[in-house]
């Protein structure tokens, strides 16, 4: 069953009729739409909490480990220490933008140079993040179970992936419980083997620090070791999206909260890879510690490195222990990875297809995909993976980043976020087409086609080009095409004294705040954002000045949804 829409001069009940699963809020999570005050009922803390609580994956061990292994202990964390200065800098303005507008990353990239059918590249690249990701950490899990009870991995790949379908499908109150419950168990796990080794191995660092690696680099720097680390860590650079995916139900700022809401904003945005930089090197320093007790592969798999480490103090319970830590981790980020990439399947389908069954079928796609990478065992091609996806994922970032930093304070694009179609040009040649061509040009240098150095450097290619490129195209274009005509309903001239108040839209006869309304000619009246989207018969007379202009429209009612 998909949403329906029929267009009749008189009508009884609304033309467009929701399918229960898409109309329901409580699974739905405004996955489309902006996410209004009248939902954003959690405190900021909690809000931080269950973001925080998506980055509890053991990829990063295995990420860390696999940097330092081929690049040598100062070149691999040098690359990881780098890689976290680019993520947190470009994540602080993201992160605000999204708290701030109650928006996830693919609208707000629609907003931020990107236009409403330039952002669905995004939404595709946003998607492979998900179901990559959810792909090396079930994997993680299934050779944890593996280890723990003897269920081959082909079986585990299965369990991983359908344990995380009841959480997912209820939505963010299930995800707050689900990380809130689980955070002392996953805190301790954490701690517990870097405690042990504290006691029972003290020198273990002092030895790590002079590590070569297991290739041969040596322990000193390496410029080409450095590059190709960095390029490795960055492919994380994506995981602002899903922070933000939480951050869009961040509360209003008051001034009882003003202090808490901006640490949280903080933490939950780009303090996330302050974690992950440090579990990075943590996961390395594990890996070299059991590297001569279980070898170079196994030493990769954050599942034996626990182990080793927990060992001395629990002997046989270190297995169960270490499996649990594993298993509560990976459970904590896929449900993070498959409620995130089915927000992103949503918004490509919706705007390619016009039809939006909603957003708990789209998990079951997402899921699929990762499945099958995992048995096609995408693990053991880490490296080289993450390191291709990389280029494309900094390209996106760094321009959206780009806008929202220098265009916006330089008058180049609007100083609002405009994501609703009504008033987007199809594509914006400014963040759209920075990220594109920064793409090429760095995937061409990833395959080695301007040299070595260009290759191991080919990330700061994307970032560099793209941070250049998107300020240039606004100016070169004079911010031409970021909005197709003025937004009259809460638009930067628009007298709007509270957001908060609703208009009902025509279509679906549902009241919606005022962010998420546009003036439609069409309809002769307010239109919600998901309508507008859905709506393949207008000829989007509105944006092209045939036969359509500004609708007045009637006061705005204080009631809440």
């Amino acid at each position: 069953m998909t949403d329906t829409a029929t267009h009749t001069p008189r009508r009884q009940g609304p033309r467009r009729n929701y399918a229960r699963l898409a109309a329901d809020e409580s699974r739905e999570d405004y996955s489309l739409r902006y996410a209004p005050h009248s939902f954003r009922r959690w405190s900021p803390g909690a809000v931080a909490g269950t973001a925080l609580g998506g980055i509890a994956y053991l990829a990063d061990f295995a990420i860390g480990a696999s940097i330092v292994f081929a690049y040598g202990f100062t070149s691999g964390i040098a690359a990881i220490l780098a890689a976290a200065v680019v993520i947190f800098l470009t994540g602080i303005p993201i992160a605000r933008a999204c708290a701030r507008h109650g928006l996830d990353m693919d609208l707000v990239t629609r907003g931020a140079g990107f236009g409403y059918f330039g952002s669905t590249l995004t939404s595709l690249i946003y998607a492979s993040f998900t179901f990559i990701f959810f792909a090396l950490e079930g994997s993680i899990m299934a050779q944890a179970l593996h280890q723990a009870t003897g269920l081959p991995v082909e079986l585990g790949y299965l369990v991983t992936t359908l344990v995380v379908i009841p959480f997912v499908f209820r939505g963010m109150g299930a995800l707050a419980r689900l990380q809130a419950w689980t955070q002392p168990v996953w805190i301790l796990g954490l701690v517990l083997p870097f405690l042990v080794l504290a006691f029972e191995a003290p020198g273990s660092w002092a030895e790590f620090a002079h590590f070569g690696g297991t290739e041969g680099a040596g322990s000193g720097f390496s410029w080409i070791g450095f590059g190709f680390g960095t390029g490795i860590a960055l492919s994380l650079i994506a995981q602002i999206g899903e922070q933000a995916d939480y951050l869009r139900f961040m509360p209003a700022r008051t001034e009882k909260n003003a202090r808490t809401r901006r640490l949280a904003v903080l933490a939950a945005g780009p303090g996330w890879v302050v974690i992950g930089a440090a579990k990075q090197i943590g996961g390395a320093f594990l890996a070299f510690v059991a590297l001569e007790a279980v070898g170079k592969t196994h030493a990769l798999e954050p599942i034996a490195p626990q182990i080793e480490a927990l060992r001395p103090w629990l002997g046989a319970f270190a297995l169960p222990a270490a499996a649990v830590f594993v298993i509560v981790s990976q459970i904590k980020i896929n449900v993070t990875n498959a409620y995130s990439g089915s927000l992103s399947w949503s918004n490509f389908f919706s705007r390619i297809t016009h039809r939006h069954p909603g957003r708990v079928w789209y998990i079951f796609l997402n899921l699929a995909i990762a499945l099958t990478l995992m048995e096609l065992d995408m693990f053991a091609v880490l490296g080289k993976l993450l390191g291709f996806y990389s280029n494309v994922g900094i390209a996106w970032i760094a321009a959206v980043a780009a806008d929202l930093v220098i265009n916006k304070r330089l008058g180049l694009s609007p100083p609002y976020i405009e994501f609703k179609r009504a008033y987007l040009y199809a594509v914006n040649p400014a963040g759209f087409g920075a990220m594109a061509i920064a793409s090429v040009l760095s995937i061409l240098a990833f395959f080695g086609l301007f040299g070595r150095y260009a290759e191991a450097f080919s990330t700061f290619i994307a970032a560099g080009v793209a941070l250049l490129l998107c300020p240039l195209i606004a100016w070169a274009t004079k911010g031409k095409y970021y909005l197709a005509r003025p937004n009259p309903v809460n638009g930067p001239d628009a007298d709007v004294p509270d957001v908060t108040a609703t208009h009902e839209c025509t279509v679906c006869e549902t009241a919606y705040e005022l962010p998420d309304i546009a003036d439609c000619p069409v309809q002769s009246g307010p239109i919600c954002s998901l309508c507008c989207s859905l709506d393949a018969t207008c000829g989007d007379v509105c944006r092209k000045g045939s036969g359509g202009g500004a609708v007045v429209l009637p006061m705005p009612s204080v009631r809440r949804i």
